[in-house]
């Protein structure tokens, strides 16, 4: 029985399934770097607002050195670029024996997951749930989602099975799919095209339903299918063409993360997302031109650079 859950990343994802798993009368603990964050959950707990209603999830929230054992599952929810960092900073939860889950956007997650955890106990998925974060302690999330989840690199045992079934219970509809790898390189590829794109021109996702925006975004996702075949992962061409179109007529007013992130003067997560797919059509030798330009233009705003 997994009854304890401690989930590092208290953004909107990490608010999201923290709340709907307290709900569900799981013992669950954020960890997070913001000590004003943190101050407000540990006093209010979460309040999640969806299509049932408006909820009070009672959460505890603690800096990682704080943070003890057992531990059952812990999930990561960062973003990309402070993945590594924050998965070193609860290294001594190894001793408990829990398994690591991450469902974050974008590649390289799983890898800094196991230079810290043995790759046995690794997991790794996505998830489409909606979830945006309104002052320190208050999500919302309206629609329905999915996560898809497996082993890595590969198979969905008895652990991805138990925790898919963990996260259906709290409401969170969950599937261990073997083959995870699929979801996860098509979610990479719809990302790395409308995100990025949104972050260039500053136009929510409902802006990229013409001619140019659809020319640009078809250019970067069939890169990107050639570089995940070229990694051995057979992406479905035709169901991330559906994937945009859907999103392009029912996200209209949606500002990607990417894109409020650069509206908030904040770095992005291209490197780990547009990035990460360029080094991997380096090791492949696969041409990416237009994906290549798409990422530098994003690369030319962020600060520092």
């Amino acid at each position: 029985m997994m009854e304890r859950i401690v989930i590092v990343g208290a953004g909107a994802m990490g608010c999201l399934f923290a709340a709907r798993l307290a709900l569900a009368g799981k013992r669950v603990t954020v960890v997070d770097v913001d000590r004003k964050r943190l101050a407000a959950i540990g006093l209010e707990g979460i309040i999640l607002e969806d299509d049932h209603g408006r909820h009070h999830a009672k959460v505890e929230a603690q800096l990682a050195a704080e943070v003890a054992g057992p531990v059952d599952l812990l999930m990561l929810f960062t973003k990309g670029m402070h993945s590594a960092a924050a998965i070193r900073s609860v290294d001594h939860l190894v001793a408990t024996g829990c398994p690591v889950l991450t469902l974050q956007n974008g590649l390289g997650n799983v890898e800094c997951i196991a230079e810290v955890f043995p790759l046995d106990r690794i997991l790794w998925g996505v998830t489409d749930f909606p979830a945006d974060l309104h002052d320190a302690n208050q999500v919302k999330s309206h629609g329905q989602g999915h996560i898809f989840l497996g082993d890595f690199p590969k198979g969905a045992g008895d652990k991805a099975m138990a925790i898919a079934a963990l996260l259906s219970s709290a409401g969170l509809d969950s599937e261990a799919d073997p083959d995870v790898s699929i979801a996860v390189w098509e979610k990479v590829a719809f990302n790395a095209a409308l995100n990025a794109l949104c972050t260039v021109s500053g136009l929510p996702v409902g802006g990229l339903d013409c001619v140019a925006g659809r020319r640009c975004a078809d250019a970067v996702i069939d890169e990107i299918a050639q570089v995940a075949n070229a990694e051995g992962v057979s992406v479905d061409r035709a169901r991330l063409a559906a994937k945009v179109d859907f999103a392009l007529a029912n996200h209209t007013s949606h500002k990607p993360s990417m894109l409020q992130d650069r509206i908030a003067g904040r770095p992005t997560e291209i490197e780990s997302i547009n990035g990460a797919v360029l080094n991997a059509a380096g090791r492949g030798a696969v041409a990416t031109p237009a994906l290549q330009i798409l990422t530098d233009l994003v690369r030319l705003g962020e600060k520092g650079r």
